[in-house]
This record gives C-alpha cells, structure tokens and sequence, in this order.
C-alpha cells in the first residue's frame, strides 16, 4: 500500500470512528455501504475496505456478509490475540501513533534490557503513543530491538509501523511471542500524559518476541489505562478433543 492510499484510510477511519465514539452512530447502527463511503469520501473501494477492516480488528464495528457492517453493541472491545499473534497481518492495535522519540544506544542504557544482549550492544529504542479519535492519548509504547536485527529501522515511517511486519520483511523468522499483564500505577509524568489522577491503577503489558534460533527480537511495554475498554481472548472449541 503507497504512503498516500495509507493517509487515506487512516483519515476514512479515524472519521467513522469519531461518528461512533460522539454517539452520532449509536450501537447497532447500520453504516453506510462501501459504494456509499466511496462517494462521500472520494476513494477507490479498496481503500473503504481496509478503514472498515481496522474498524472491525478495533472492536467497534460487527461485519456480516451480504448484511454489511453495524456499530458495535459494546465499543472498544479489543482482542489480546492481536497484541501476541505472529501471523496476524497488520497492526496489533489500531490507531494512529505520535513518535515521540528514536535512537540507537548501547543496549545497557536502554530503559528495557533485552535478555542475553551484551550492555555494549547496540540496539534501537522507540517510544510512541498511541492517540484517540478525540486527540487524547490512549496508551504508551516503549520498543526495543538489537540493532543487527532492525538496522534500517529509523529510516522506516515510525508511525505506521507495526514491528513484527518490519523484521519478517527483513527476513527475521518469529516463532513465539509471549504477554505479560501487570498492575501498575500512573506515576506523576504518567498521569499528566493521560489527564488521570496519580496513584490510578492501569495495566502494564510486556511483551516478548523471539526468533527460531532462540535470539530476542524484540521487548515491547505498553502502558494501558482500563478506561472503559475490556480485553478478551476467544479460543477455538470446534476442533475435536480427540484429535492428536
């Protein structure tokens, strides 16, 4: 996708997005076809369809084939799977991001210590915060990479980039992401960044990403205020349980 279709569908999204979270599209609302989109806005369908497919990955729109899509009974539902899954293609959460800051440093300098990285090592640290439709900022991404598997990195659009998409097209083979949920309270700075008293409880996820020669690939933290957003996982059960 070329940097301009990408605009595009960001802007297409963040629209719908404001209509759903101002209320102007209350749940269960039908939204407009794709053809319909296409006009009001002046895109290809193409592009329709990927603003509406982040919609849905966000939680906020239902889609039914041949039915269309529907404003969520329950807004801001969000799939934890997103957040570890190695073959999930796209962004693990949506939303636009503001670069806050990006270096390469020795990895003992690093706010997050990579396991079985040399402090002498280079790495690349990233920090972003994810923005809300209303501007406000929703959460805060701290990465870390060693520099010989992202060296590039800096010179990629930090916005837009989702990690693990960036280092398999780098040829980087992931085979095991794991998540870790913490508690944590917003300290003053943090407070301040999210318009929420000091001392409110939030979450913490790290997540840890390897590769198939058991090297790290990346640490990622995330601090994540509870709002009134709720995380979920969904298993499969359709299987059968004695298949071996």
């Amino acid at each position: 996708m070329s940097e301009r279709d990408l605009l595009l569908h960001v802007r297409i999204r963040r629209a719908l997005e404001a209509r759903i979270r101002t209320g102007q599209w209350g749940p269960g609302t039908r939204i407009p076809t794709e053809v319909d989109l296409c006009e009001e806005f002046g895109v290809s369908r193409i592009t329709v369809q990927r603003a509406l497919r982040d919609l849905a990955d966000a939680g906020l729109i239902v889609r039914f084939r041949k039915r269309g899509s529907f404003v969520a009974q329950a807004v801001g539902r969000h799939n934890l799977l997103r957040f570890t899954g190695l073959l999930i293609q796209g962004p693990e959460a949506h939303g636009d991001h503001r670069v806050i800051s990006a270096q390469v440093l020795p990895a003992q300098a690093a706010r997050l210590r990579l396991p079985g990285v040399p402090g002498d090592e280079a790495v690349v640290q990233m920090e972003r915060h994810k923005i809300g439709a209303d501007g406000h900022v929703m959460n805060t991404e701290l990465h870390v990479l060693p520099f010989r598997l992202a060296p590039d990195l800096l010179q990629q659009p930090l916005g837009p980039l989702t990690t693990h998409a960036y280092l398999r097209d780098r040829g980087v083979e992931l085979v095991r992401a794991r998540l870790y949920v913490d508690p944590h309270v917003l300290d003053e700075v943090e407070a301040e960044l999210f318009g929420l008293p000091e001392g409110t409880p939030v979450f913490r996820w790290t997540r840890e990403t390897w590769t198939r020669r058991g090297e790290i690939a990346e640490l990622l933290e995330e601090i994540v205020p509870t709002r009134s957003d709720r995380f979920y996982v969904e298993t499969d059960l359709s299987g059968s349980a004695d298949r071996s």
